[in-house]
Order: structure tokens, then sequence, then C-alpha cells
């Protein structure tokens, strides 16, 4: 997958009829095309297709990860400090889904900040993974507004790394591999419905946060892992509002029934990403 990516990116900087050429980007499976869609295993397995479909999943992804990815940026010749690289990836595991430290990370890799940066250039430049920036309207001395998040292009890649398995809908590795999973859904939808929308997430100094911000502020989106959402969670969601008055303000969760509460839609997963693909949560 990898190296036909590459290859591809390659034919097209060669091609001297770029302003001919059209782009498009391929994702793992999304929920619209599974029937019998069960979220654990597209949190465990991913959304690679063998991946899902198989019930040896682990062996697989292992493999995927350790044989497959790294090699192919090596063979590619993309990095030539393989043992640096190896430990990046490692860390960059670890850490994924954060606010990105390049010190850190270069700390725990023994290079550079700059060699960070260029190893997480790396995956986005190979469609491995991408970064979700801070939303910034105006200039705000307690919002963060440089520090980036890396998100990896699939859920079960990102478990597989951290070696670890989501056995129930509820608990911190599950919240974050289920904000994973909303945010893969997001981006293939704009990729493949081909609107621009920015996606972004909001995060304050204090620790107030909003996990996507999609638009210029048109819409917001928090994700939790829960069946049931009580009102400390909407606090930053509340905030959020005073400050920008986004047109929809939406709490994600595994809720069974939606609900409104203070101009805020809470609403099932599922029907989240029934109206993200038809368009009504943003056009």
């Amino acid at each position: 997958m990898l190296r036909e990516r590459l290859l591809a990116q390659k034919d097209q900087a060669a091609n001297p009829l770029g302003g001919r050429a059209w782009r498009f980007e391929f994702f793992p499976l999304v929920f619209r095309e599974i029937d019998n869609f069960n979220l654990l295993n597209a949190l465990n397995r991913g959304l690679i297709p063998s991946h899902y479909q198989q019930s040896g999943y682990r062996r697989s992804l292992k493999g995927y990860v350790q044989d497959y990815l790294k090699e192919e940026v090596f063979n590619e010749g993309l990095t030539r400090n393989v043992p640096a690289f190896s430990r990046f990836f490692e860390a960059m595991g670890y850490s994924h889904g954060q606010l990105v430290n390049y010190a850190n990370i270069a700390r725990e890799c023994g290079v550079s900040a700059k060699t960070v940066k260029e190893y997480y250039q790396i995956l986005v430049d190979t469609l491995l993974g991408t970064f979700v920036l801070p939303f910034k309207r105006r200039q705000e001395r307690q919002v963060i507004s440089k520090a980036p998040k890396f998100q990896l292009f699939d859920t079960g890649i990102a478990g597989a790394i951290c070696k670890q398995n989501i056995a129930e809908e509820k608990g911190e590795l599950f919240g974050n591999a289920f904000e994973h999973f909303i945010l893969l859904e997001m981006l293939a939808h704009r990729s493949y419905h081909e609107i621009d929308y920015d996606i972004n997430f909001w995060r304050t100094k204090s620790g107030l946060e909003v996990d996507f911000i999609l638009g210029n502020g048109e819409v917001a989106v928090e994700v939790k892992g829960t069946d049931r959402v009580d009102r400390r969670v909407l606090r930053h969601m509340k905030t959020f509002r005073a400050n920008y008055a986004p047109a929809k303000s939406i709490v994600v969760c595994n809720e069974r029934e939606e609900r409104v509460h203070s101009g805020i839609r809470i609403m099932p997963w599922r029907v989240l990403l029934q109206e993200l693909w038809d368009n009504t949560i943003i056009r």
C-alpha cells in the first residue's frame, strides 16, 4: 500500500501535465461500507479490509507494523538512521492523539527536534497519518495555538503500535480510540465528498477542550466514550459556544437516544455518522 502510494506520488510529481491530473485518496473502510458494523472490531482490528474481516487480526497487525510500514519507509530511502526512526515510531505511538511535543520525543529517540519533525513529515507525506491543528479564529492568549496533534490513518495500526486491546466500550483506552475513529470518518467524508472543510481542535491552557471544530468554527463536535453524558461534560462545549457561537454543537457518545441540552445535541455515534455521510452535519 505504502509503496504504491509513493510511486503514484512520484509519477504525479514527474508528470508535466499536472494541471490536468486529479488526485484521489483511498482510506480504510468507513461506517457506511460495512453491514452489521461492530465498533469494538473497528477499534481493535482497524478498518483495513483484510484486518477487519480477519479473526486472527493481531498477528497481521503486528506484521504490518513491524515488517511492512517501517521496512517500506527504509526501502524507499526516506530515512537513513534506521535505529532512530524505529525509536521514534514507538514514541510516536505512545503519544498518539496527544499534543505533539517534539523536544520530549527527540530526547527519547536521541535525535534533534528538527529530525523528529522530519520523521513526522515522512508519515504525513506517505499518507500514514495526519496533523490536526489547533483552532484559532483570533489572537487569544489563553488558547493553545501552535502544538498540533498527530493521528495515524487507522485505529488498528495505532492500537498495534501501543500494544493495546479494548475489551469493552468504556474507559480511557476506548475513549481515545473512539475519538480517533470519529476523526477518520470525518477525514474520509471530507475527501470522498470533495468538501474542503478544516478539521481542528480547540484547547485552552487551563484544559478546556473541544475535540473537533469543523469549517471556520461552523460545527463543534465533542467525542465522549460514555453511555451517559452529564452536565459537567458539557462545560467545555458551553464555553466554546459562548466564545464562538457555532451553528451546530454536538456531543457524540454511546447514549441510545438523541437529546438536546442547552442548545447542544447529544447524539449516539451512529446518528452522527449517518448525518455526516448524508451531508447534514456539514456541507
